[in-house]
């Protein structure tokens, strides 16, 4: 199945952005700038194209939602409820 012009261009465009943002979150992790959530668009933009980039953004996903989770009982411990007011 041959692909027409404009979709190798927008595919070659997406590949390339989402390369972009992969470096560009790998120099953030090192120097002040939010490189994880770039590291998590460029692998979105990848997942669309490659199954290793889909992988790699599920965990990525797996991992954060743990995070929270782990964020939201230790909120408990350290911070517990309220008593109710009479």
């Amino acid at each position: 199945m041959s692909l027409d012009p404009l979709q190798q261009a927008k595919r070659l465009i997406k590949i390339v952005m989402g390369f972009t943002l992969l470096a560009l979150g790998g120099v953030m992790l090192i120097t002040p700038g939010p490189g994880v959530l770039i590291i998590g668009f460029g692998l979105a933009l990848l997942a669309a194209e490659f199954v290793w980039a889909r992988r790699l953004l599920n965990r990525l996903k797996a991992q954060g939602n743990r995070l929270i989770a782990e964020g939201n009982r230790l909120r408990q411990v350290i911070l517990p409820p309220a008593p109710p007011k009479a």
